[in-house]
């Protein structure tokens, strides 16, 4: 029996080379040396032979968060991995500034976050704004800031389609 269509384009995809991702923590007291999400995905992402082409630290701002997409987006990264900012509190304010961006919504990847997050903080989980999309060519993936949070995340939804997200929207 034959490959799905599905299992094609991530074969396709798994063989396209290296993926170039960038991280952005969104923090008002993460310094680079205590920002152990990007430490943590910055070792994930090269053990599995892809490179980290960016990193920045910034403040949950709307004017501070649409600039860097855009700047991202100048670069060689086909994800753009941001950790912080999607609770709900009035200074989570990373999804709004992120949605208001999107181009195409992947309303999956928040919907399977928040039930894998079930598992492990219970209706907690409900509290979560985790988004994914695309602008410009770009994936771009919000997560929690919890360190817990960008593990499930990595280790569930993005690494096992991490070169089916980078090369399939550029198909």
């Amino acid at each position: 029996m034959g490959l799905s269509s599905s299992q094609e384009h991530k074969e396709k995809a798994n063989q396209a080379g290296p993926v170039s991702l960038a991280i952005v923590t969104v923090s008002d007291t993460r310094t680079p040396e205590t920002d152990v999400n990007a430490h943590f995905l910055k070792e994930q992402i090269e053990s599995l032979g892809h490179r980290v082409v960016g990193y920045q630290i910034i403040p949950d701002e709307p004017d501070q968060v649409t600039p860097v997409v855009h700047q991202l987006c100048e670069t060689e990264a086909r994800l753009i991995l941001f950790n912080g900012g999607t609770g709900i509190s009035p200074r989570d304010t990373t999804f709004d500034a992120l949605d208001a961006l999107l181009e195409k919504r992947l309303p999956g990847f928040g919907e399977l976050f928040r039930m894998l997050s079930w598992e492990e903080v219970g209706a907690a989980a409900m509290l979560s704004r985790a988004t994914a999309g695309v602008f410009r060519n770009r994936v771009i993936i919000s997560t929690p800031g919890s360190p817990n949070a960008v593990k499930l995340a990595w280790h569930k939804l993005i690494a096992p389609e991490l070169a089916h997200l980078a090369w399939e929207v550029v198909r």
